[in-house]
């Protein structure tokens, strides 16, 4: 009889995928591209389906951000709220795309508002990745002044994840600017230490010490690239791995 295909070895159990709101625009105006949305949710079903436990914190600013706000004179507190309900916005909008592709997933929400999202509750999270749910985490931590890396970050700790994986729309990290460096060099691994004393933009410096302090590992990458996230499921070289 033929032998049946061994299954890939998992390097990660557990993960949080970090996503900004601007990804979900793609490369037109709207807010929400449909197309970038069932791509992403491809990614995201293709490590479901290896059996990977997935958390996804999710961004706003494709919709509105606070810091923005303050710049058109709205208050910095209540600007970072209206920036939480847009990440119930993009949240819905991946939860309604992943349950149609027959991936169950389940909202929990920072901010109480049970007719759409489930509290946050740790444990609750935990039984949920246990019975094979996506969990997506939306209104960061409920409090202002508090970003959505310092959610994955915090989420990460609590979730005792493996790692944090911040997709984004660039390959990983460099010693300076790409977009304006032709000669920026590209990392493929480096330490928290390193990337504190080079002043590298990984995370804001609130959830960057939390990955430091709780001995999270990061790893950047370009969710652009075909089947990106898998691939760094199963441990192949893709990105910037931030580590210990």
């Amino acid at each position: 009889m033929p032998t049946k295909p061994a299954a890939p070895a998992i390097k990660y159990k557990r993960i949080i995928l970090k996503l900004s709101g601007e990804v979900l625009r793609g490369k037109g105006t709207e807010p929400i591209d449909a197309v970038t949305l069932e791509r992403i949710c491809e990614q995201v079903k293709e490590i479901h389906d290896l059996g990977v436990q997935v958390c996804v914190v999710i961004g706003g600013g494709n919709i509105f951000r606070g810091l923005q706000g303050v710049k058109r004179g709205v208050d910095r507190t209540t600007g970072d709220y209206m920036g939480m309900l847009a990440t119930v916005i993009n949240g819905l909008a991946i939860m309604d795309c992943l349950e149609k592709m027959g991936v169950s997933t389940r909202v929990q929400s920072a901010i109480p508002m049970n007719q759409i999202a489930e509290p946050f509750i740790m444990r609750r999270a935990m039984r949920h990745l246990e019975k094979k749910r996506v969990v997506i985490f939306v209104a960061g931590t409920g409090n202002p002044y508090f970003s959505t890396d310092t959610t994955a970050a915090l989420r990460a700790s609590e979730l005792h994840a493996d790692i944090i994986i911040k997709a984004t729309k660039v390959d990983g990290i460099y010693d300076k600017d790409p977009a304006r460096h032709a000669d920026a060099v590209r990392y493929d691994e480096i330490t928290f230490v390193d990337a504190l004393r080079q002043r590298l933009n990984v995370m804001d410096s609130t959830a960057f010490s939390l990955c430091l302090d709780n001995n999270v590992p990061i790893l950047v990458l370009n969710l652009e690239q075909d089947h990106a996230i898998r691939d760094a499921i199963l441990g192949k070289k893709i990105g910037t791995l931030v580590h210990n």
